[in-house]
């Protein structure tokens, strides 16, 4: 990590973090076992090795290393070769999945009124050698359609569903057209689909220096905003399921293996069938600046340096051809195994996918370099005898970037046993892009974060991550997740309780400039924030290996469901102004509310008197670990099955954002009232599920 070991000054170490320990450690724990977790803690922070961050990073960036080739194998190979060394027991899951990595050929020409080649590729920098690298490939869009196609062109802003609707309500036609669209806004995928309902007949995308780009400060490589040539590359695939697009709900498991899978036949899945190019803003002006229709609504105006124009007119034609070849590859995901010395069928499992668009230094292998830190760290621990009493398990996901793939086949694979034994899953997919902390996370991981985070000193402060982490708040900020990475299957599709951490700031996001060379200069020059995050969510594992009751914070769920039906009623207004309530899942939560604070006062009684017995102990956890699964629905959402989940789901019309109490938002975006009542009783079912689950444990405890 850093060029020395940092160590937070040990007054801050016994001082406010000898007092944080001893007032945090409390949730999940006996009073008689406080102190062996409080040294076992200590002793975890004093063997994260900041140093091993920066080493780890620079070699598993050492070249672009796109899902599929050798130099992902090689990756993929060193992350064993730590884990083994670090004592876990390391096995890999091989899948066959079909998907592009590679850009084959593509081509974009301005054709009249004049005749010019726009560049496709980032610039060679003299103070940037890994941009010289014959490796790099050209900007490309994992799952674009292949065609040639040249037509006139019509600019469509961030290509939202509300921009088209906009534009359609302008009575602009888009059939036959070339669009062009900036990044942002959505999932970069929806804007194909949109375009492509539409009638356009191919796609330009771009990032505009509004967004990302002088607008905003110094590019690179004076500063870290995108320069005229950088590229945002990144998978187009919008199907009704997260994975592989050919095997919903089923692992990918290899070609060549003993169990066969059934798979779909390509021409049967809806991928998109017109061509899109990524490109920069310095080929983008070129398109932009000869564009003569109509004004831009005022929003929709950009960084550039002149009025932006909605349509190109008959003069300006545009030329996109893509041929690009998508195949079966073989995705090898790496997960290893601290085997629990007590519980070894519960599992926390933390994760990051490991292949890149090109070197990815901030993503994804911040991420994987901060893991592998983290897995030695404890290993230290492992090898003194004081094995985590659960399973701690480190996955490393393959072939994310072209659509979160390598995680989903290996949660469907793994379906049944994740269900049972999975505590809590923990994805730092570019975990460390950053000096800014935060996170997102289920209900019942919230607090366990933040009293971590009151364990751990900020860098070259006086201030622990949470005080920076909540700035004059009195609480930080806690995210709910949404779509984007590895999290998506573990959370939405089987129910595991997800969280997403880590530290954020500027990126040359899914560019050929995310290397060690940029992360060394923009990212986190000193390489103390990786050690820094491998010690806050290493305190997060190590309680919910240790609790002797999982530490999951029970009464959030009712706290944060509240705030969620008030805004869903909001939301549900918009569309139905007289509406008042959901009644059956509000009794059914006021219900939930009084059955939690019952629990949690059993609860702290019985780990102050820390009389349960063992068979008793096991069993609590066992239905602890079937709370999250009240909410998993076998009907799934109506726009798509896979997404089981009622209480959580990525937007499915812009792909990133949260989408919390989905069936009801789902109602409201496409403006549909008669479901309304069958959401309040499915919600009311799952409320009371959990709700009853709740009251068996309280009994018990």
């Amino acid at each position: 990590m850093s060029k020395f070991k940092f160590k937070p000054k040990k007054s801050l170490v016994l001082g406010t973090l000898a007092l944080a320990l001893s007032a945090q450690a409390q949730d999940g724990f006996f009073q008689s076992h406080l102190d062996k977790q409080k040294a076992i803690e200590k002793e975890y922070l004093d063997a994260v090795d900041f140093s091993s961050f920066k080493v780890h990073l620079k070699e598993i960036t050492k070249n672009p290393h796109i899902a599929g080739t050798p130099e992902n194998e090689l990756v993929q190979q060193y992350m064993a070769k730590v884990m083994t060394d670090a004592g876990m027991d390391t096995k890999l899951y091989p899948y066959d999945v079909y998907l592009p990595n590679h850009p084959g050929e593509s081509h974009l020409e301005i054709v009249s009124p004049v005749k010019m080649t726009l560049s496709q590729q980032e610039a060679i920098l003299d103070e940037d050698p890994f941009s010289a690298d014959k490796r790099l490939y050209l900007g490309f869009n994992a799952f674009s359609g292949s065609g040639d196609v040249t037509a006139e062109v019509v600019y469509v802003n961030y290509g939202t569903r509300e921009d088209f609707a906009k534009l359609k309500e302008m009575g602009v036609d888009l059939t036959g057209k070339v669009v062009i669209a900036r990044y942002g806004g959505n999932f970069r995928g929806y804007k194909a689909k949109y375009a492509e309902e539409a009638g356009a007949i191919g796609l330009v995308v771009y990032t505009d220096p509004k967004d990302n780009g002088y607008v905003r400060g110094d590019v690179y490589p004076d500063g870290p905003y995108y320069n005229e040539t950088t590229i945002q590359r990144g998978s187009m695939l919008t199907l009704d399921w997260t994975g592989d697009p050919l095997t919903p709900n089923e692992p990918a498991l290899p070609l060549d293996g003993d169990k066969k899978v059934k798979r779909l036949d390509p021409k049967e899945v809806d991928f998109h069938t017109i061509p899109v190019t990524p490109i920069g803003y310095g080929a983008a002006k070129e398109i932009l600046s000869r564009m003569k229709g109509q004004a831009v609504p005022e929003a929709w105006q950009g960084g550039l340096p002149f009025d932006y124009k909605i349509e190109g007119g008959s003069d300006l034609k545009v030329r996109v051809m893509v041929d690009q070849p998508v195949d079966f590859i073989r995705a090898n995901n790496v997960v290893g195994t601290f085997k629990g010395s007590k519980y070894p069928d519960e599992w926390i499992i933390l994760g990051a996918h490991f292949d890149a668009w090109s070197f990815g230094a901030t993503d994804p292998n911040s991420g994987t370099a901060m893991l592998l830190t983290l897995a030695e760290a404890i290993g230290k621990l492992v090898k003194e005898g004081k094995a985590p009493e659960r399973s701690i398990m480190i996955g490393h996901w393959d072939a994310e970037e072209q659509g979160v793939i390598g995680s989903t086949e290996w949660v469907e694979h793994m379906r049944d046993e994740l269900k049972a034994n999975a505590v809590a899953y923990m994805n730092f997919d570019g975990g460390v892009n950053g000096r800014n902390f935060g996170a997102s996370a289920a209900p019942t991981l919230k607090k366990i974060i933040m009293d971590a985070a009151k364990d751990v000193a900020y860098p070259d402060s006086s201030k622990t991550v949470y005080e920076v982490w909540a700035g004059k708040n009195k609480e930080p900020r806690m995210g709910n997740l949404g779509g984007g990475s590895d999290h998506i299957a573990f959370y939405m599709h089987v129910g595991v309780p997800s969280l997403g951490g880590g530290t954020g700031g500027m990126t040359p996001y899914h560019s050929n400039y995310d290397n060690f060379h940029y992360y060394s200069k923009f990212v986190d020059p000193s390489f103390k924030m990786g050690g820094t995050v491998a010690q806050v969510f290493g305190l997060v594992a190590l309680r919910l290996a240790n609790g002797d009751v999982i530490p999951y914070d029970v009464p959030r769920y009712a706290q944060d469901l509240k705030g969620h039906f008030e805004n869903a009623v909001k939301n549900v207004q918009t569309i139905a102004p007289d509406f008042q309530e959901f009644d059956q899942a509000n009794a059914a939560l006021a219900q939930l509310e009084a059955s939690s604070t019952s629990y949690q006062t059993a609860l702290e009684a019985a780990l102050a008197k820390g009389s349960i017995s063992e068979k008793k102990l096991k069993k609590i956890n066992e239905e602890l670990i079937g709370l999250e699964k009240s909410w998993i629905d076998p009907k799934g959402m109506y726009y798509g099955e896979w997404y089981k989940s009622l209480y959580v789901c990525n937007d499915p019309f812009s792909g990133y954002a949260s989408w919390i109490l989905p069936g009801i938002q789902y109602e409201v975006a496409i403006n549909r009232t008669e479901k309304l009542e069958e959401w309040d009783s499915r919600y009311a079912k799952a409320i009371s599920n959990l709700r009853k689950k709740i009251d068996k444990i309280t009994k018990s405890l």
